[in-house]
């Protein structure tokens, strides 16, 4: 009951994309088993290298970015699947995408603990908002950036001049 009233209290955007997100939760975690990394790497947005750099956003753009971090953390904590980094991060920048919000979607490694040579991870920022994946730019060295496909073009605008 007390999760109830806690859902309830949240914003009507969280309420109304809670049940889409954990659906796109879902055929995210498909698509990644079943689609290769190569085929799905078109639909992350345009690669930008793999110099770290954030998108700056408005006011409005960063309310609407953190929630869609809010929806999603939420939905994956409900999933009966694993709902790590990278099936956040797809979903993350289907909603971004679809509210035209700039981001930078980053893959990054480091060295693994234990049995494990390296440990993965995906995260996106928005502005000053760590959409999903937290603030990981300290803790792995990125080896990939997708962004936005406007500030992709305008990244290779600008490196022309």
């Amino acid at each position: 009951m007390k999760r109830l009233v806690h859902f309830f209290r949240r914003p009507v955007f969280v309420q109304a994309w809670t049940l889409p997100v954990w659906l796109l939760l879902g055929f995210a975690k498909i698509g990644i088993y079943t689609v290769s990394f190569r085929r799905l790497l078109p639909h992350l947005g345009m690669s930008a290298g793999v110099a770290p750099w954030v998108p700056l956003l408005s006011d409005e753009g960063e309310n609407r970015a953190r929630q869609i971090s809010e929806v999603v953390r939420m939905a994956s904590r409900f999933t009966p699947w694993e709902s790590n980094c990278f099936p956040q991060a797809i979903v993350s920048r289907l909603l971004l995408g679809l509210y035209g919000i700039d981001y930078c979607l980053f893959f990054g490694v480091r060295r693994g603990k234990g049995q494990e040579p390296f440990d993965a991870h995906a995260w996106i920022a928005a502005g000053r908002i760590a959409v999903v994946g937290g603030r990981s730019f300290r803790k792995y060295t990125v080896v990939g950036i997708f962004a936005a496909p406007g500030l992709a073009d305008e990244l290779a605008f600008s490196q022309t001049r």
